[in-house]
């Protein structure tokens, strides 16, 4: 693949063809041309050097400003081809480039890249020389309206220096927005524009003025190819026959663990050896065309050489769908890939589907089905987990044991040679079981594809995503500040925010999210909150977090004070949060979640902190707590903090899909994560 930068000069003429407003340049070879080119531009004038091997002009002396002579030109010339000589001996100077001066103002920049996972993406913040280092910027994935250009200027940190702040007049925002606007249909029609960045681009009480530009253009035009495949029938996941081929008698061999594990299952159950009579306690087959019933299912556990043979005999026995454990395939390289097209190849010919290879397995534990070799099948219940890695899925299996949650699905996707997140995806948005859905991703390969498939998903049920990949290693070698400024995994979390997928750091979070989200109330409708405590210090923490994580807590009006006022001692706190005291008893939290549901027009979700103590049990707080969510269309958001006193109460809720978080500022971090996915919340502390 060819790449070239363009130059300044032909990035001024093409960014002009699209309105976006730019200086008058010329590009010149010597001194003497500078002198007479800057005085038919008209003094002052700004010098650049022209040279794609130096991206950081300022950093190699390539920039001279506030030019007023000929002479002065000239001597610019000379000064900036020997610094940049100097700063870079093999770099290619193509030539000094000559600007009229543009006036002082706001330095942004306008910048985007070519997303190897979602296409183009746009990014816009803060610019001039601190760019990288206040990373004051937000981003939005191809096409951007105007409201998302608007969007995008009013949420970043510093918005106030464009709006006016402490007497500065408000800069043109129209006029920003409109470039905005322009730059991306000037990056939507020109394809072979890979990279650029606008920096800075000066904003001024009225208009505008691109002084930098940056424009890497490529030959290769990467052809999306539109992914159209009927939904899998959901009888493919609701065997009821499996064939285990690779069984074995043998404990340290992968076709006993699978094996094992499937002896629970209520359908047939087939092992396919050729070498022994009977594998733990069953008739073994040689071979899966041996037996003399119908299989709908398969789990491939042999050698990768042998599964070609394996799966052409699944396809002549009428198998829908295989599961191949083994691996060895394109994650080894080139010839484990043309194994694995090869199987691919074999399947398609019969219509049979591929799960994996290299992959954990598939568990439907309503059906009691569990095709994996982890160590104690899940429990059913109504989360569907769905991860690009094995040791996740046999960590969170083992894990939720032990905090009694469920599944109606866990799927290892594996190399996804056939059956991709796509196809897992459909299913369970139509599995019957399901109420919310995790993902676990390390790589998406079409995220256009994605965005459209799983934007449809989450408006059904809701979507978690954890996605690996958030440190900053790989930005270094960037080619602009945009490559460096929108990472990889920034793109990503704009991506799962514009489908409606909430993103979060860590499994626990993502399990409660899950929890919480699979209620019917599922989402709050704004950002303005309530917290009821009976601990003064977590009414202080509750403040605290809430602020930290984008939280807006409410002030309680006079009317609704004095309800409280009618009930609560004394010296109670008068405010929000609502400190109801060490001492308070179920009947004060009854009565103060009375008077918060019938005012539930002031806020959007309540926060209820409790703490283990000899007045108030956990059980009695759950019923109190589950009496509010029933008489409120609100979101009630729970923290019984403590050890095992706590668990009775726990459980209660639970049962009501309403998740108890254990740990204080966890519950407002979980919950700013959901409100940033809702309402593109910007807190401090939320993606710390």
């Amino acid at each position: 693949m060819k790449e070239w930068m363009l130059s300044e000069a032909e990035g001024y003429e093409i960014l002009a063809k699209y309105d976006i407003p730019v200086p008058k340049c010329k590009i010149v070879k010597s001194a003497e041309e500078a002198g007479d080119v800057a005085e038919g531009i008209g003094f002052p004038v700004v010098m650049k050097i022209v040279s794609p091997q130096i991206v950081h002009k300022s950093d190699a002396g390539g920039v001279v400003t506030s030019i007023g002579t000929k002479e002065g030109a000239q001597a610019a010339f000379n000064r900036i081809v020997s610094g940049a000589k100097e700063y870079n001996p093999d770099a290619k100077i193509d030539g000094v480039i000559i600007e009229e001066q543009a006036d002082p103002g706001l330095e942004l920049i306008i910048g985007g890249k070519t997303d190897p996972s979602f296409g183009k993406v746009i990014t816009f913040g803060i610019g001039g020389t601190l760019v990288e280092l206040l990373k004051d910027v937000t981003l939005r994935i191809l096409p951007v309206t105007e409201d998302d250009a608007r969007q995008m200027v009013r949420e970043i940190n510093s918005y106030p220096l464009i709006s006016g702040y402490r007497g500065s007049k408000p800069k043109d925002e129209e006029t920003l927005v409109k470039a905005i606007v322009d730059v991306c249909r000037f990056f939507e029609e020109n394809e072979q524009v890979k990279e650029f960045d606008i920096n800075p681009l000066r904003l001024y009480e009225t208009g505008a003025c691109a002084v930098d530009s940056r424009i890497i253009m490529t030959d290769v035009k990467k052809k999306v190819e539109k992914i159209s495949r009927p939904d899998i029938p959901l009888e493919y996941f609701n065997p009821r026959s499996v064939a285990v081929i690779g069984a074995s008698d043998e404990p340290t061999k992968m076709g006993y663990a699978v094996m094992h594990n499937l002896l629970h299952f209520p359908g047939q159950l087939y092992p396919v050896n050729n070498k022994r009579d009977t594998i733990q306690g069953l008739k073994a087959y040689a071979s899966i065309t041996d037996i003399n019933a119908p299989v709908d299912l398969a789990v491939i556990t042999v050698p990768a050489m042998h599964v070609p043979k394996v799966v052409e005999e699944c396809g002549e026995k009428g198998v829908s769908i295989v599961v191949v454990i083994t691996a060895g395939f394109k994650e080894m390289g080139e010839n484990g890939k043309a194994l694995e097209d090869r199987i691919v190849a074999i399947a398609s010919k019969y219509g049979t589907r591929i799960v994996g290879p290299n992959c954990l397995g598939l568990i439907v534990p309503p059906r009691g089905l569990d095709t994996t070799y982890v160590h104690q099948s899940p429990k059913a219940g109504n989360i569907a987990f769905l991860s690009q890695s094995g040791a996740i899925v046999n960590t969170v299996v083992d894990w939720s044991l032990a905090e009694d949650i469920g599944f109606s699905a866990v799927v290892s996707v594996g190399n996804q040679s056939d059956l991709n997140f796509f196809d897992y995806l459909r299913w369970v948005e139509r599995d019957p079981h399901t109420s919310a859905i995790i993902m676990y991703i390390e790589e998406i390969n079409d995220g256009q594809a994605f965005m459209e498939v799983v934007s449809e998903v989450a408006k059904t049920k809701p979507v978690i995503a954890i996605k690996s990949g958030s440190s900053a290693r790989g930005s270094l070698a960037a080619a602009s500040h945009t490559g460096s400024l929108s990472g990889s995994y920034d793109v990503y979390m704009e991506a799962f925010r514009r489908s409606g997928v909430v993103s979060v750091h860590t499994l626990t979070g993502a399990f409660l999210a899950a929890e919480m989200l699979s209620h019917r109330k599922r989402y709050p409708v704004g950002t303005r909150a309530v917290v009821v405590t009976n601990a003064g210090g977590f009414a202080v923490l509750s403040s605290d977090y809430a602020e930290r994580y984008g939280i807006d807590l409410i002030t309680l009006p006079q009317d609704v004070i004095d309800e409280l006022n009618s009930f609560l001692p004394d010296f109670w706190n008068k405010g929000n949060p609502v400190d109801l005291l060490g001492d308070a008893s179920e009947r004060r939290f009854e009565q103060t979640f009375e008077v918060l549901a019938r005012h539930d027009d002031l806020w959007d979700m309540c926060f209820v902190v409790g703490f283990p103590n000899n007045i108030l049990n956990s059980e009695q707080m759950a019923n109190q707590i589950l009496k509010l969510s029933e008489s409120t269309e609100k979101r009630v958001i729970c923290s019984l903090l403590g050890g095992d006193s706590m668990n009775r109460g726990r459980k209660i809720l639970r049962q009501h899909s309403i998740p108890s978080f254990e740990e204080l500022d966890f519950t407002f971090r979980v919950m700013g994560r959901v409100l940033w996915q809702q309402f593109r919340v910007r807190a401090p502390g939320l993606f710390n």
